[in-house]
Formats: structure tokens, C-alpha cells, sequence
């Protein structure tokens, strides 16, 4: 902040200013959301972490990247888009596009993988068995690296980063392709690589398994074994995959084809409010998968109501010890006011500490015992005798 690179055209929004406000408050609830969300599945994945099946490391590892993104892309764009213009100069322009071309592929390269997974599960079920959770780490550490590769290509000027055409944020630069041979082999394979391919696994992957469960159902139903129960688990599975597999490509197919529209087309041509909300839909991606699994899934939604019971009686159990403890301190400051010393009529004070002895036997301890006193009243006069003479 602060360079001159903050003053640079391309960091001026080239928007209207309702539509950069629309943009930054829907990016601040994004932003809630996806944080609430994304951290509420990962802390019930940590409870149930040893009864966790391998098609879940997917999931886990799918609010990873959406928590990533929400973290490194919404606290820049939300001031950005606020302000009208670009906030943060060159460098985190660069790091801004690295984060989100990296967390973006991810996300689509994990799902892709999660597909496959469940394609294995449910058709192949002889090798399916054999998937571990040591086989799932490995492809999730493959998921990475296949995105780092992309996410990392323009640092190397195998493409380019620049500002969005409207202005508050930054991604591939989508002109580049028009004039340079390696930004248009860059685009080029980021669209056969990232985005066909992919969706053309997920969408065969799914369709094969239709099939298989509609094929066997009858077989299914009428086989009763213990594997009916995981099964039906693997089946759940599926069905959650595929809700998440929607909503994100959903949520990232009109930014792909605005994309794909500037790269290869005339790139002035595209208004850069399509851009915007084409960028306004990819980011809601983030919510999706915590929204579907912890709304729809048995066993998470049970360890989530657990969880927040237990937080809610913490929070009871608290708040009724600190009155209890509230209780007992204005009580023992009252007895300390009132009750800690006597003072007899004559003046002296009487102890009631280590010395209560030695008012029993005066002598030797060589203290008076004083005396108590009363008054008597008589029709016109009162006087002040001992307790030992009355």
C-alpha cells in the first residue's frame, strides 16, 4: 500500500460504485459464512478423526482449500471493492492471483479425485476395498502439486498475473493470449487441463456409477449382509459428492466462460461487470461444500449437535459458577463489615482471634478481662453498671 503502483489505471475499478458496494458486501457475507462453515467441518472431521472413511479425506481436504481462499483472497478484496480501487500494489496483486488460481484448481482437482474415488468405491468394489486411508493422503498430496503447477506457471513467465478487468482484484491476465504465444499455450492448456478435463471426469464418473446402482439395485435389495450398511454409506457418499460437485462448478462455469471469451475473442469486447459478477459467483464456491455436509450428512450433523450441546452447558456450567462465586464474595465482604469485631459498651474492643483463652483465665496471661457493662435507666436518671454487679 502506499507505492505507485496503487495509482496505476489498472487498479482503478472500472465499475460502478453500487455494484463494487453490492460486491463488498456480498463478499463479507462470503466471507462469515465460509469461515463458520469451513471451521465447524474440520473441528467434527478432528472429533471423528479414527472412524473417518478415505472418500471423506477428500472433504476434509476440499474446506482446506476453501478455507485457504477465504483467508487470503476476502480480506484483500472486500477493502478493495469498498474503496472503488485496488488497495495493496504490484506484489500482493501477484500473491492475490497466486492464492487464488492455487486454491481454485485445487478445489476442482479434489473433486475431480473424489469422483474417482467413489467411481472405484461403488463399481469396481473388489479394488475399491483395497483404498486406504494411506491411498487417499497420497492423492491428496498429488491434488496439490497438480495445481501448484498451474498456480505457479505465470511467476515463471509461463503466463501472466495482472488486475481483473474491473479493477478491485487479480487473476490471469486474460489479454495476454491476444499478443504472446506462451500466455496463449498457458490459457490453452489451464482450459483442456483444469476445467475439460476435469468436468468431463466428474460428469462420467457419476454417470457410470447412475448406472451401476440403477443396474444392481434389485440385487442389492435382495442381498442382505453386513456390507449393506456401507453400502448405503458409500451411497451417501455419492450423493453429497455430487451436490458439491454441482454448486462448485455452478458457482465457477460462468467465470470460465467470461474467461475463455477474453482470451480468445477481442478482450475490450467483454464488459468488465461480467467479469465481476462472474468473480462474485466462483468465490461463493467456498460455502458449498460445508453447507451440504454438515446439513446433510447423518453423522457429521449428529457429532455437530453434540458438539454444540456441550459447548452450550460449558457456557451454562460457567456462567452459574461465576454467580455462585459472585454470590459468596458480597457475602463475606457483608460479614466482614459486620461481623469481624465486637465493641463493648466501655469502649474496648473484644477478640475473638488467639486470645480467646486467656479471657477464661485472666491471670496468667496477665490480661484484664474487660468489663461488661449495661445501663440501667430510672424514671429520671440513668446509670452504667458491670454485668457482675447487676
Amino acid at each position: 500500500m502506499g507505492n505507485a503502483s496503487d495509482t496505476s489505471p489498472a487498479f482503478i475499478s472500472t465499475i460502478s460504485k453500487e455494484l463494487d458496494f453490492l460486491m463488498g458486501l456480498l463478499y463479507s457475507i462470503f466471507c462469515v459464512l465460509s469461515l463458520m462453515g469451513n471451521c465447524m467441518l474440520l473441528l467434527v472431521a478432528y472429533h471423528k478423526r479414527s472412524t473417518l472413511k478415505p472418500a471423506e479425506f477428500f472433504i476434509i481436504n476440499l474446506s482446506i482449500s476453501d478455507l485457504g481462499m477465504t483467508l487470503s483472497l476476502f480480506p484483500l478484496a472486500i477493502p478493495s471493492a469498498f474503496s472503488h480501487r485496488w488497495l495493496f500494489g504490484e506484489i500482493v496483486c501477484q500473491l492475490y492471483a497466486v492464492c487464488g488460481v492455487l486454491f481454485g484448481l485445487c478445489s476442482l482437482t479434489n473433486l475431480t479425485a473424489l469422483s474417482l474415488v467413489c467411481c472405484l468405491k461403488v463399481c469396481f468394489t473388489s479394488h475399491g476395498n483395497r483404498f486406504s486411508s494411506s491411498h487417499a493422503c497420497l492423492l491428496v498430496v498429488g491434488v496439490w502439486c497438480y495445481a501448484s503447477v498451474f498456480a505457479l506457471g505465470p511467476l515463471a513467465q509461463w503466463g501472466h498475473y495482472s488486475a481483473e478487468p474491473y479493477g478491485t482484484a487479480c487473476c490471469i491476465d486474460w489479454q495476454a493470449p491476444n499478443h504472446e504465444l506462451s500466455a496463449l499455450s498457458y490459457i490453452v492448456c489451464l482450459f483442456l487441463f483444469c476445467y475439460a478435463l476435469p468436468c468431463t471426469i466428474i460428469f462420467f464418473s457419476y454417470t457410470f456409477i447412475l448406472l451401476t446402482v440403477r443396474g444392481s439395485r434389485q440385487a442389492v435389495q435382495k442381498h442382505v449382509s453386513l456390507q449393506t450398511k456401507t453400502t448405503k454409506a458409500h451411497a451417501l457418499i455419492v450423493k453429497l459428492s455430487v451436490a458439491v460437485c454441482i454448486g462448485f462448478l455452478g458457482a465457477w462455469t460462468p467465470y470460465a466462460a467470461v474467461a475463455m471469451w477474453a482470451a480468445f475473442s477481442d478482450a475490450t469486447q467483454v464488459p468488465p461487470a461480467a467479469f465481476a459478477l462472474a468473480a462474485m459467483f466462483a468465490k461463493s464456491s467456498t460455502i458449498y461444500n460445508p453447507m451440504v455436509y454438515l446439513l446433510c450428512k447423518p453423522n457429521f450433523r449428529e457429532c455437530l449437535c453434540k458438539d454444540t450441546s456441550m459447548l452450550r452447558q460449558m457456557i451454562h456450567r460457567g456462567s452459574s459458577q461465576s454467580h455462585q462465586r459472585e454470590h459468596f464474595r458480597k457475602s463475606l465482604n457483608q460479614n466482614n463489615d459486620t461481623g469481624v469485631s465486637t465493641h463493648y459498651s466501655n469502649g474496648q474492643q473484644g477478640s475473638y482471634g488467639a486470645c480467646r483463652h486467656c479471657i477464661e483465665d485472666a491471670a496468667s496471661c496477665n490480661i484484664s478481662t474487660p468489663q461488661r457493662t449495661v445501663c440501667v435507666f430510672s424514671e429520671s436518671t440513668n446509670s452504667e453498671i458491670t454485668v457482675s454487679q447487676l
